[in-house]
């Protein structure tokens, strides 16, 4: 099923370097990745609407960066519709073992806010939420790394849907999408390593963020 925006609605993505993805440098401003692709799929589908998309990631932000600057890059905005990929950057810091990285308590608590924060003032505005995920599959004697982040992906992503189903918002099951493409083709396919797609790993996401999404009348 197709997203549905009205014309002349604003779309605003934020998120890490998944969202980012060079939007601030050579390919602002709206990065080479997911983001760029979504607004090329809604140029192809639906031409004729004046659709406005921003694109708020930046690279190594996590949950508490997010909400630093959730009035500056989103509420100030108002946007029609938000969509939030956040929580591969605690993940991997928690697993790294870094001091500053927020507890899985804590990651929960400021989600929480900032959803809170949106709802109450952007009422009409439509949420998408992006679970973390992790382009690799449980292998023996890969690396520790790897095998750590794959335990540990599952209660983020709990979070995350727990979030969506509090705030009645969309939801795209971005790891499950992944792993089942997983399946049938090597991760090589679609990331140069688990974090960071290429651009066939960033079209899954662009696909899943246009068809995972009810309508919406004109």
């Amino acid at each position: 099923m197709q997203l549905r925006i009205k014309k002349n609605e604003t779309v605003l993505f934020i998120g890490d370097s998944i969202t980012d993805c060079g939007k601030s440098d050579v390919d602002s401003p709206l990065g080479n990745g997911y983001v760029k692709m979504f607004r090329d799929l809604m140029i192809s589908r639906e031409p004729s609407k004046n659709i406005t998309i921003l694109n708020k990631g930046i690279g190594g932000n996590r949950i508490s960066d997010l909400q630093a600057r959730w009035n500056d890059d989103v509420l100030c905005h108002q946007p029609d519709w938000l969509s939030i990929m956040i929580g591969v950057n605690d993940l991997s810091c928690r697993v790294i073992g870094g001091s500053a990285a927020p507890t899985i308590n804590l990651f929960e608590q400021m989600y929480d806010d900032i959803l809170s924060k949106a709802k109450e003032r952007l009422p009409d505005c439509r949420i998408l939420l992006l679970d973390p995920f992790f382009i690799a599959t449980m292998e023996p004697h890969v690396s520790e790394y790897q095998d750590s982040m794959l335990k540990l992906i599952p209660s983020y992503i709990t979070v995350v849907h727990k979030m969506s189903q509090k705030y009645k918002t969309l939801l795209v099951k971005t790891h499950d999408v992944f792993q089942k493409l997983l399946q049938y083709h090597k991760s090589e396919i679609f990331c140069p390593e688990p974090v960071h797609p290429n651009i066939t790993g960033h079209l899954m996401i662009a696909e899943a963020v246009a068809n995972s999404t009810p309508k919406r009348d004109r």
